[in-house]
């Protein structure tokens, strides 16, 4: 298991304007300022961090079970995402509660600042989760295993009924400070969690779907230890 704080991660502009629906259209000078300060704050007041941790898999009659944890994957799409794989990632990423308190303060005062300000955090912690999946494919090199990529509930039919248990496992709760509702949403509500398939180096990787075989358009690529090294996980 493996938990990181990232004070210094940064929210791409672009992505928190298409959030918030940018299409091109032009915006003028106070927009502009505007939308900067809220990316600002969104930087200096969040408190992002991650966790993850990988079980054996084992099929049963009602999925995926991930061996060590009391984790049962249903559906196909997950099944498939998980085919020929020897391991899972489990992962929890956040911006924290400190995000969330500074989201609900801009509610009560401003519904534009409010609605900037979360397209922001939705920037940044897809940046942390990157960050978080990039530790797993690290971590995956280091025992001589190759990844996926990451795969959330609600994605397919994944069902998000298992954001509870996934807190659970990774106590996430007391080393995020995430929790899960009945309702089965996360809080705080700028969070993400995800799953990982790992494979043997000597399985036929290249043959098991949706893995990547190069750099180019990874998730991962920005924070990629492996490939700043010159030794991406797909050479191996």
């Amino acid at each position: 298991m493996l938990g990181c704080k990232l004070p210094d991660y940064r929210v791409n502009r672009a992505e928190a304007l298409r959030y918030l629906g940018y299409a091109g259209q032009a915006l003028d000078a106070e927009m502009e300022v505007r939308i900067d300060k809220n990316i600002a704050a969104c930087e200096r007041e969040a408190r992002p961090g991650f966790v993850f941790r990988s079980f054996p898999i084992e099929t049963c009659e009602r999925g995926v079970r991930l061996a060590g944890s009391s984790l049962v994957l249903e559906g196909v799409d997950i099944a498939r995402h998980l085919k020929g794989a020897a391991e899972c990632a489990v992962l929890s990423c956040t911006l924290g509660v400190a995000n969330e308190a500074a989201m609900a303060r801009r509610k009560a005062q401003s519904a534009l600042d409010a609605a900037i300000y979360g397209a922001a955090g939705s920037s940044l912690v897809e940046s942390v989760a990157d960050a978080c999946e990039a530790a797993v494919v690290a971590d995956a090199a280091k025992r001589g295993m190759r990844t996926n990529w990451r795969y959330s509930p609600g994605y397919g039919d994944l069902p998000l009924a298992l954001q509870p248990e996934i807190v659970r496992v990774l106590a996430a709760d007391k080393r995020l400070g995430m929790v899960a509702t009945e309702s089965n949403l996360l809080i705080p509500a700028k969070s993400v969690t995800a799953f990982v398939g790992l494979f043997d180096v000597d399985a036929n990787f290249d043959e098991i779907s949706g893995v990547k075989a190069s750099c180019e358009g990874c998730a991962c690529r920005q924070n990629c230890t492996l490939r700043a090294a010159g030794t991406p996980c797909w050479k191996r």
